[in-house]
């Protein structure tokens, strides 16, 4: 169906303010779910009987399947209707939370995490294609993804905060329970301000076994990585899955060069600001997204914070992350989607320095504060910034494929960056009681955001060297139609 791009997407509140509300409450309980159930961990390990080994197994299980179908999931959102796909990700999704709150056993749960996982990788591609195949590219598409954005970014501290706040009035079960209404209502509301899903494209073929290499190599290699630090990296747990994964990937490359429609296509990889997106997506959970687990680690086990403590630790945190990303857009429209990647690097980098240098056995809260807002107005910026780059110069019939490539590069370089920082906080541990591991604890954390630093650091050398000359982030579109395969928005 053709539809004018300057007629249908001038502004946001020309293309409509509801399809926005709606994709971001969305990705807020996306964001959110990844880490609501952190400061819930030492509640659900009592109530279920986990072991000290596999409890951790409560994290992975949801991050091993929701980066191993994420490919699939944005696949999906553009050959079968984004709607669709939104709509049946959140009821797998709340299905999932309800199963995770009435396990009675680890096992139980640990499918239903999974399942969780799975529905998200589908809600979470939908989401950013509505966004990008809805607002016209430039000053609209920013601002709805400055929204979107802030809504994601939030969601990541949200999480940590309220999970602390149900643990302790409700029990440890309310952190899956309260998915179900929050995804019930998305679901509702998706039939309302969503136009229905056109017939579907049947030209379009959906590369099967790509995808089924794909799902199975990403998830394979995500599990060896999360399951490395904790079972060692020399065990066949880990080596074998390790290895099928990478043959699984080789297997995906020959698939993909030689399928009619594939699943990655070709075209996305030659646009440098997908190349872009893609990297600073995986460095932004290998170091933002990671710190927010040795925040918590540190006040828990060396402050000494419950559950409740911890996640209101994390509202300063949380408070200028939102501000950050809700206004990163408005600022690349203005200044350049460049300078904000630069400024968004450089203002993080200085906050994990600062957390790196304050956060010591003997410090306070109050001692956090500076670096935790630096470090806020990094996080949501760059959050926001890099989806953006993403969304550039793409065609609307290629959107979810984008989201999800980009998803997947954040998704494994979550996993990267905890298995080496987990190991390198964990450093010199073994036999340690008392005093001694909260010192060394504090110790561990310390050399954990030093490393993110040098992470960042990394990633602003890299946007220095390798940012595209032409801007396209303050560009106007053309006035041409564009064919839309997915909703008619």
């Amino acid at each position: 169906m053709a539809i004018a791009l300057d007629e249908r997407t001038e502004s946001v509140g020309r293309a409509g303010f509801r399809p926005l509300v709606l994709v971001s409450f969305a990705m807020l309980i996306v964001s959110m779910n990844q880490y609501i159930v952190v400061v819930a961990l030492p509640d659900i390990g009592r109530g279920l009987g986990y072991s000290t080994h596999n409890l951790q197994a409560v994290i992975s299980a949801y991050a091993i399947a929701y980066g191993g179908f994420l490919l699939l999931g944005g696949r999906a959102a553009d050959l079968l209707g984004r709607r669709r796909l939104l709509t049946a990700g959140l009821a797998l999704f709340a299905l999932a939370s309800f199963a995770a709150g009435i396990a009675t056993t680890p096992a139980v749960q640990l499918s239903a995490r999974v399942a969780q996982g799975i529905g998200d990788a589908l809600v979470f591609p939908a989401t950013l294609a509505l966004i990008n195949t809805t607002y016209h590219e430039g000053r609209a598409r920013n601002r709805a993804l400055s929204i979107w954005g802030a809504s994601g970014a939030a969601g990541l501290v949200v999480g940590v905060l309220l999970g602390g706040v149900l643990t302790r009035g409700f029990g440890w079960s309310s952190v899956f329970f309260i998915n179900v209404p929050l995804a019930t209502g998305a679901i509702a509301m998706a039939f309302i301000v969503i136009p229905k899903d056109l017939p579907l494209d049947r030209t379009r073929s959906f590369d099967l076994a790509g995808a089924l290499a794909a799902t199975a190599s990403v998830t394979l290699i995500v599990w060896s990585l999360i399951q490395g630090p904790e079972i060692g990296w020399t065990s066949p747990q880990v080596v074998g899955p390790a290895f099928m994964g990478i043959v699984l990937a080789w297997t995906f490359t020959r698939i993909e060069l030689r399928a009619r429609d594939p699943l990655v296509p070709h075209v996305l990889l030659r646009n440098r600001f997908v190349r872009l997106a893609i990297t600073m997506a995986f460095m932004f959970m290998a170091t933002f997204g990671s710190l927010l687990y040795f925040m918590s680690i540190y006040l828990q086990n060396v402050l000494g914070y419950d559950a409740l403590e911890t996640g209101l630790g994390f509202v300063v945190l949380t408070v200028f992350v939102v501000l950050a990303s809700a206004l990163a857009g408005w600022v690349s429209t203005r200044i350049g989607l460049k300078a904000v990647c630069l400024g968004a690097l450089s203002i993080g980098l200085l906050g994990v320095l600062t957390l790196a240098l304050t956060m010591t056995a003997d410090a306070s809260y109050p001692d956090l504060v500076p670096g935790l807002i630096l470090t806020g107005v990094g996080d949501g910026a760059m959050f926001t910034a890099m989806f953006i780059a993403a969304a550039t110069g793409v065609a609307p019939t290629r959107q979810g494929a984008t989201s999800a490539i980009v998803s997947t590069g954040a998704a494994v370089g979550a996993a990267v960056g905890l298995a080496f920082l987990v190991l390198l906080a964990n450093r010199g541990h073994s036999g340690l009681t008392g005093e001694a591991l909260r010192v060394a604890t504090a110790d561990g954390v310390r050399s954990a955001a030093l490393a993110i630093a040098f992470g960042i650091a990394a990633t602003l050398v890299y946007v220095i060297v390798r940012y595209p000359q032409r801007d396209t982030a303050e560009a106007q579109p053309a006035n041409k139609p564009v064919h839309t395969t997915g909703e008619r928005l």
